[in-house]
């Protein structure tokens, strides 16, 4: 019987290298040929029809349904340009990736004849049903009517030869059933609360907008070494796996000389993400063996999570061309570097101003310091809210160990911001200012113009760290739908903006000067908010001992960080901003809890799976091979020569003997505590059931399969081993 390992091994090795080819035109003559983008628009749409577009993109007007079956209709001659034959609404259901149902344009008339069509009313509105899709409760199956609606700020794209029509997804009742639709709302309810602030330094500030650009690390296992664990085609990780003698110990990985096959993939995939407007713009190894990261200019965030969630896709299409299967999971190998998707966010205006860059003058100084006290005392008062923003299984893993920030939410900003703000803070009131009764008093903000020179460095530790003009958030997982951590940052920050501007104002009824007041509530903020801010090592002992005297939560798992999404507080906090019901908030703590049981025991039943039906035979296979060896010894030796001769041989048949007791005892303990955990009708139970009972007895099932891997003859062994996984040929 052929061993599945080694046909996979022997393919791989068979595998010629694709040469990297580069094409013949520029990347920016065909940037973008597949969208629906401002400049096909204006010359497929007519005048009134494009200006009403671009009023819906930039000002969030809505587009007068006189003008919808114009734009359809422009749409579907370009589309048919591109040799284009179907259409869908693409949307971004509570699953977390992405649905689309294709809809030709054929349209059959008299004659036996047929035409192609595409009306106004296709475009602005469609009812998929979608019914098996989570809804937490929102719906029944035999309520299951949904709705998707264009959503006009992203342009349309086309792949494969179907046109995809960015929409949001909505319930009959208008519940939201996705998560584009909290993550626009969350992008309203920030403008207006930045904009009234912005207002008080510059009066011709109209618009405020999130910029997102996210970094998205990823690894590749040959497809056919993929095909035969598994564990990675369920799950998407290796459940068992002995550490490899070498993997990123030398950190020679790391920023190295990409692997041919590596960069003829890279290159695929910068041509088709390209194609369709994502502007990427890096791409290099990352620290473990086979991870790699890539990275775009950033965008603003609706359009940059639409284009995140668009290359996952991109990623897995192109990998499979090149003989490849990506893998985004958080924790795909044990002992090895995890994968995130680190968040650069910053907010910008119609003006072009990043309102996160301390500027030349001492009004773009303090506009800055009013910004950063806000976003500081934001994230402070909501630091169990953020970590519930990135829950998820596989994230789980991968907090805390090997370069991911752990779960404790603190913020970095560096020495030289720190010393600034413990310098205001320690200001007397009102010492700074050059008081002047009929002029508005000038705020001496000390150090900032310093910061110019220096852009802080990067603290590999801290989950939410400043970067120079952005705060980097480091905590989100790699498969995460990065629209999720994005809705709910929005939203905070939106809320504590909304909050300084009463303060504000109160202090300005009551008398005082406009900029004092506004340094007087900023260093309120800088004050309350102080222990959210950590420059050190946040895997250290010591920071747990610390954060936990500052009051900060270490909310290690989902079920335990889940609570703080459905807290009255966080409930209020997205009701006040419009950004979601209690019902919608509701509903996705019950999917993400049922999501998290469901991974958990995937998990449990494939470990379970392997350790009975491949391993244990193979193990017992092995064990009486030795146990054949030992007696054909006894028969051909004297007593003295086979005790000594056989010593080893009996130990490691006893070592066999032991290994294979204990994962069987273990495996029937695991299978009864899901069991157990599967008649629990309460979510939250379920879901701690699995964690605190399933999921006790992987580690102990996983160290003695692994053990068996180090003991079993090679040739025996049934699955790929991290030394032929981790190591591309």
């Amino acid at each position: 019987m052929a061993n599945f390992r080694f046909v996979a091994l022997k393919k791989t090795l068979e595998r010629p290298v694709k040469p990297v080819t580069y094409p013949s035109e520029k990347a920016s003559d065909y940037f973008g040929s597949m969208t629906f983008n401002r400049s096909v628009m204006k010359e497929y749409l007519t005048e009134e029809a494009f200006n009403g577009v671009v009023q819906a993109m930039d000002k969030s007007v809505r587009i007068d349904r006189k003008i919808t079956d114009q734009v359809a209709s422009a749409m579907k001659a370009w589309a048919l340009n591109k040799g284009v034959t179907h259409y869908t609404h693409w949307f971004h259901p509570l699953t977390g990736s992405t649905a689309e149902k294709h809809d030709a344009f054929i349209s059959p008339i008299e004659k036996g004849k047929a035409i192609e069509e595409f009306q106004g009313n296709s475009l602005i509105q469609q009812e998929p049903d979608a019914s098996s899709f989570p809804s937490g409760g929102i719906r029944s199956t035999f309520e299951a009517r949904g709705y998707t609606a264009w959503d006009p700020t992203s342009p349309a794209f086309i792949i494969e030869n179907t046109l995809c029509i960015p929409t949001i997804f909505v319930s009959y009742t208008g519940d939201s059933l996705d998560y584009k639709t909290p993550l626009l709302k969350s992008m309203r309810a920030l403008d207006s609360a930045a904009v009234e602030i912005c207002k008080y330094f510059d009066k011709g500030i109209n618009k405020v907008y999130p910029n997102l650009g996210w970094e998205q690390e990823y690894f590749l296992v040959d497809s056919a070494l993929f095909a035969a664990r598994p564990d990675l085609v369920l799950t998407g990780k290796t459940v068992f796996g002995h550490s490899s003698a070498k993997d990123q110990q030398l950190s020679d990985h790391y920023f190295g000389t990409i692997h041919n096959r590596v960069l003829a993939f890279m290159q695929d995939l910068e041509v088709e993400s390209h194609k369709l407007g994502i502007p990427l713009k890096t791409r290099h190894n990352e620290v473990a063996p086979s991870q790699f990261e890539c990275a775009p200019v950033f965008e603003e965030a609706n359009i940059a999570v639409d284009h995140n969630q668009l290359l996952m896709h991109l990623l897995d299409v192109v990998a499979r061309r090149h003989n490849f299967n990506v893998l985004l999971h958080e924790k795909p190998y044990a002992g090895v570097n995890g994968s995130g998707k680190h968040n650069n966010w910053s907010m910008a205006t119609n003006t072009g101003v990043n309102l996160l860059s301390p500027g030349k003058t001492k009004n773009d100084n303090f506009q800055f310091i009013v910004m950063l006290a806000n976003i500081l005392k934001a994230v402070h008062e909501n630091e169990e809210l953020v970590r519930a923003s990135v829950a998820s299984a596989g994230n789980d893993l991968r907090l805390g160990a090997n370069e991911a920030p752990p779960a404790i939410i603190s913020v970095f900003v560096g020495e030289q911001i720190s010393a600034t703000l413990n310098e205001i803070e320690n200001m007397p009131d009102r010492s700074m200012m050059n008081h002047r009764l009929d002029k508005e008093v000038e705020i001496d903000i000390p150090k900032i113009p310093e910061i110019l020179f220096d852009n802080t460095d990067r603290n590999r530790t801290s989950p939410f760290a400043f970067t120079g003009n952005k705060f980097e958030f480091r905590a989100v997982g790699s498969t995460a739908n990065t629209a999720k951590p994005m809705f709910v940052l929005n939203t905070i920050i939106a809320d504590q903006l909304t909050k300084f501007k009463t303060d504000v104002d109160k202090l300005i009824v009551d008398g005082m000067k406009k900029n004092e007041a506004m340094f007087e509530v900023s260093k309120k903020y800088i004050r309350e908010s102080k222990n959210i801010r950590f420059e050190g090592n946040s895997y250290s002992k010591e920071w747990e001992k610390e954060a936990a005297k500052r009051g900060l939560s270490n909310n290690r798992t989902t079920p335990e960080a889940l609570g703080a999404f459905v807290s009255e507080k966080s409930i209020g906090l997205f009701e006040r901003h419009n950004v979601m019901s209690k019902t919608e908030v509701e509903a996705r703590y019950a999917i993400k809890l049922e999501k998290y049981t469901k991974k958990v025991q995937i998990e449990s039943r494939i470990m379970g799976d392997l350790a009975t039906n491949h391993i244990l035979p193979t193990a017992i296979h092995y064990q009486n091979r030795l146990i054949e060896n030992a007696k054909g010894l006894k028969e051909v030796l004297d007593s003295k020569s086979f005790v000594k001769l056989s010593k080893n041989q009996l130990n490691t048949i006893k070592e066999i003997s032991n290994h294979i007791s204990e994962i069987k005892e273990y495996v029937e303990r695991m299978v009864e505590a899901r069991k157990i955990a599967n008649a629990i009708d309460n979510d939250l139970e379920r879901a701690s059931s699995y964690n605190n009972s399933v999921k006790l007895y992987f580690e102990d099932i996983r160290y003695h399969v692994d053990k068996l891997e180090m003991l079993v003859d090679d040739e025996m062994w049934p699955l790929p081993k991290y030394r032929e996984l981790l190591f591309i040929k």
